[in-house]
């Protein structure tokens, strides 16, 4: 239900969840559904995060439906698009996005609907969190306020969730955090610091032969420069907004005339001159293109005041490298008319001149937790295909470490790139070769010191080991976990911390949530002894990605959609 929490006092939940994006909406259904008093909080008056704010598709290397929220969601757009805006269209996409392409106001439906459904969530939108009670290692209280602070309230709970993509609740409460690239020498990670690679194609096919049923990615990285000095600093992957571009005529908005302070010297050097469109659903694309690194680096620490303000920034330049793209006569009219072809869908963000609410912040604070997640954490190992087992693991990855450019230093740039519209900028990333599909340990969400918080996005990994775990079915799973764990605190009476993992981990596969990745996954579910089997694989008892299924049984091939 919708809060009437607007008047100075107290108020007392369960479980307090800070941040209403997937993630948090998953921790919030899970939590309710257990019979938890939950409160939902969001900045903005839209739940949903980068899902409802152009997304536009799943980031998996796998068609795994993961966890019981994920499926349900999945079955929910499969429903939209048998009689929504979306009919007709299938939910699978093989050739890039496994588990399919979704309309940013689709999936708001959805999102709306699922937490609307729940009685017992309250949603306080256009709040945030100002101010941290903590009392002998728990958090007592949280000030929810305003962005003016015209208006404060104070809550109490008994868990405490942080799915704020900024990590702003475990800032307030003290809990350590790192924002930037680790050094190589701090964990000896190959990839880590300040780094200048090229691209290469076709991907190496090494995680196939490796044994995990991944699909390939279209690039991955070539060597890095010699001379790349590996040393750490405070720079974060790029933003951008990611708007629905459409080249229905019907509904196609073309953006011709420049926002204010347009300068079209700024694009007369930018490496993209087309607009990179196509392949969506309903002649629709979502576009990532556009992103300005460096120009976010203070983000993740500023005010809502200043991250509007680096937000109308990205959003200008988005709107005046359009412009320039359909309409300077830097380009050729064929160029520009080929550009034309494409522009913001009428359908989506009406309220907002056709674009998103809010930015992709792909990177932001990253908490240090009772674990911590590295490289060699999803590497490959010369003894097992698998990387390494985590006896506490309640989730795990099946993309790639991936990482935009962190600065503008173009140091080597074109010189060293072997594709001339290859990477440009310093700490592009895209390690394909190495990876293999991870655990994440129940100790990466918990903060050292405090015992009734979980975060379930800006879990504790490095800089290089983020890029496995910032996606949004990793982070839905993440979330459903925290859930859980609340409520099996709850009925304990005792803090999240203090939970015995096995009881978590068991309840999780109960509802059928995996635990370790098999190729198999789907399959699995109707396995009876698929728990024991997940359970030995976080011992490192099994090697390999294929679970031991007897040959009667048979297997599912990769590329197959299975339904629930």
């Amino acid at each position: 239900m919708e809060s009437s929490i607007t008047t100075p006092g107290t108020s007392s939940f369960d479980l307090v969840v800070i941040g209403a994006t997937p993630s948090g909406i998953s921790a919030s259904l899970r939590a309710a559904r257990d019979g938890l008093r939950v409160l939902l909080t969001q900045h903005d008056g839209h739940i949903g995060g980068m899902c409802i704010n152009g997304l536009g598709q799943w980031d998996a290397l796998s068609d795994h439906r993961r966890c019981p929220i994920f499926r349900e969601i999945l079955c929910h757009l499969e429903d939209e698009r048998r009689g929504g805006d979306d009919a007709g269209q299938p939910v699978y996409d093989h050739s890039r996005h496994p588990v399919g392409s979704f309309s940013s106001r689709s999936i708001n439906r959805i999102f709306e609907k699922l937490v609307a459904g729940e009685s017992s969530i309250t949603v306080l939108r256009n709040r945030i969190p100002v101010a941290v009670e903590v009392d002998n290692r728990r958090i007592v209280a949280v000030t929810i306020a305003s962005k003016d602070s015209t208006e404060r309230h104070d809550v109490r709970a008994t868990t405490f969730v942080d799915a704020t993509y900024e990590g702003d609740l475990l800032a307030l409460a003290g809990v350590e955090f790192h924002i930037g690239r680790e050094g190589r020498c701090e964990f000896g990670e190959p990839h880590a610091g300040r780094i200048f690679t090229g691209a290469a194609e076709p991907m190496p096919q090494a995680s196939g032969s490796a044994g995990a049923q991944l699909r390939p990615y279209g690039l991955s990285m070539s060597l890095s420069h010699p001379d790349s000095p590996g040393t750490g600093d405070g720079a974060i992957q790029a933003y951008n907004l990611r708007p629905t571009l459409t080249d229905d005529p019907t509904r196609r908005i073309l953006p011709d005339t420049p926002p204010p302070d347009y300068d079209r010297t700024r694009y007369v050097t930018y490496t993209r001159i087309y607009l990179p469109a196509g392949g969506g659903i309903d002649r629709t694309s979502t576009c990532n293109a556009v992103i300005l690194p460096g120009e976010n680096h203070a983000y993740p620490q500023a005010d809502w005041t200043t991250r509007e303000a680096i937000t109308r920034r990205h959003r200008d330049f988005l709107l005046g490298w359009m412009f320039f793209l359909q309409n300077d006569s830097e380009l050729t009219m064929s160029q520009r008319d080929a550009n034309r072809l494409w522009g913001l869908d009428a359908r989506e963000w009406t309220d907002n001149g056709h674009l998103p609410y809010e930015m992709y912040v792909r990177e932001a604070r990253r908490m240090r937790g009772r674990t911590i997640l590295t490289e060699h954490d999803f590497a490959t190992r010369e003894d097992d295909p698998r990387p390494k087992a985590f006896a506490d693991s309640i989730c795990f990855t099946d993309w790639y470490m991936d990482s935009h450019s962190c600065t503008r230093d173009g140091t080597y740039g074109p010189a060293w790139d072997c594709r001339p519209d290859g990477y440009r900028y310093d700490g592009k990333l895209i390690i394909t070769a190495s990876y293999r599909p991870g655990m994440i340990p129940y100790a990466a969400m918990l903060p050292r010191g405090i015992d009734n918080l979980l975060v379930s996005v800006c879990i504790s990994t490095t800089h290089v080991a983020w890029g496995s775990v910032r996606l949004e079915p990793c982070w839905i799973h993440l979330g459903e976990v925290a859930g859980c764990a609340a409520s099996l605190a709850h009925r304990s009476g005792i803090a999240v911390a203090a939970l015995s993992v096995p009881a978590l981990q068991q309840r999780l596969l109960a509802d059928g949530a995996s635990i370790a990745f098999f190729n198999d996954a789907e399959h699995l579910l109707h396995q009876p002894r698929r728990a024991e089997w997940e359970m030995r694989a976080c011992h490192g008892d099994i090697t390999g990605f294929d679970a031991p299924i007897p040959p009667s049984e048979g297997r599912r091939h990769p590329t197959t959609p299975a339904s629930d």
